[in-house]
């Protein structure tokens, strides 16, 4: 009794407020600090509060959807990225501006976590990393876009009235949550917690959680730290290096689009294999590099080579659990978050104490290791597959 496209486009509505979420902050801190004289140390403060956000509302997420629906979390996350916008845009607290950006987080992670569950739940198995990769393009068309907005919009007009503006879309985006249906929950009955406990412990489920995270590692380490790779490592000027990593983006963005149609039909192995030798030819491109229009190729072939992870293993979470799908993307992504924070400060130290010049050997391990976990998923399915046959 619901519209299945209507829900989609209001999903990819909700991914492209997810996509300005993540980069809004680094965005407008340099106005920030000069708004709110705002020290190195604040602004880090800053920095570490959003990912927290992030990071609670992809824990949560799941097993309130699965037991009381999408409505009421979308709604009351968009508001949340509503007040928490405005608060950023008009407030002049230091303190105040802490809780806003922690409820932009909080309804962002719980937003980017409902609406791939979402997806996933409304899309036929054959169709679930296809669509799923659709949605990913509004992600990066939210990442794109708003320093690009901000950017062209910053000699004549400041930076609260744009971001006020975004908090106004959030605000129509939960009213839109509000007027459609959505698919009834799945656990009416209250959250079975034995089933949770052995949802977490599955093999694959729990082989998927670390391939991805080392995917949201290897993009987190590429997006962060690309261009002071570009800067320090291959003197590239400060405009040029942020085009590379804008390339990077577009990359992503042009493979989902071919991933959702032209590459719509092809097996999971093809399409992983195919990013697998996407990700090592840009790797070898970008540490070998003897002109900036290479590191270009590289980057942009390594936006495409990232493109497929999160939508073919989301994919598949979506099919084998679909009972408890909410629960099993939280775990997922939670897994993926936490690589995602753990390995940029790895990196971190490595670029401290040895030099940025290692970013493309340890993007390499990591795509080691998911190679090698990939391995072990589809040889579990394979099994999975035999025993339920026989």
């Amino acid at each position: 009794m619901y519209s299945k496209k209507l829900i989609f486009w209001a999903s990819c509505l909700g991914m492209l407020l997810f996509g300005i979420v993540l980069i809004t902050l680094g965005s407008i801190t340099p106005d920030l600090k000069i708004k709110l004289d705002l020290s190195e140390i604040e602004s880090g403060t800053l920095f570490s509060i959003m990912p927290v956000g992030i990071l609670l509302g992809s824990l949560f997420f799941g097993p309130l959807v699965d037991n009381y629906g999408y409505r009421i979390l979308l709604v009351t996350s968009c508001f949340l990225m509503f007040a928490g916008f405005e608060g950023v845009a008009y407030l002049q607290s230091k303190e105040l501006l802490k809780v806003c950006i922690f409820f932009i987080g909080l309804g962002g992670g719980a937003v980017n976590g409902a609406t791939n569950a979402l997806v996933s739940d409304i899309s036929s198995n054959r169709d679930k990393g296809a669509n799923l990769s659709l949605l990913g393009v509004f992600f990066g068309i939210g990442a794109l876009g708003m320093p690009l907005v901000l950017g062209l919009l910053k000699t004549s007009l400041p930076f609260e009235p744009i971001i006020a503006a975004v908090g106004i879309l959030s605000f129509f985006t939960a009213i839109i949550y509000l007027t459609i249906k959505f698919p009834p929950p799945k656990q009416t009955q209250g959250f079975p917690l034995a089933q949770g406990l052995t949802l977490i412990k599955d093999r694959l489920l729990l082989l998927i959680a670390f391939f991805l995270f080392f995917q949201s590692s290897l993009e987190g380490i590429t997006n962060n730290w690309t261009t002071s790779y570009l800067i320090d490592h291959l003197s590239v000027p400060q405009s040029n290096a942020l085009f590379g990593l804008s390339l990077l983006v577009a990359g992503m963005v042009i493979m989902r689009l071919l991933l959702a149609s032209i590459f719509r039909s092809f097996s999971t192995v093809k399409i992983m294999v195919t990013s697998f030798i996407l990700i090592l030819l840009s790797l070898l491109l970008i540490k070998t590099a003897i002109s900036f229009y290479i590191v270009l190729a590289g980057l942009l072939l390594l936006g495409g080579g990232l493109a497929a992870g999160f939508p073919i293993m989301l994919g598949i979470v979506g099919s084998r659990f679909s009972n408890l799908s909410g629960t099993a993307f939280s775990f997922v992504l939670v897994i993926g978050l936490l690589g995602n924070t753990l390995v940029n400060y790895g990196m971190g130290i490595i670029a401290q104490n040895f030099g940025v010049k290692y970013l493309p050997s340890v993007a390499s391990g990591e795509m080691a290791l998911m190679v090698i976990i990939f391995y072990l998923i589809m040889r579990q399915i394979n099994k999975s597959s035999k025993q339920s046959v026989n």
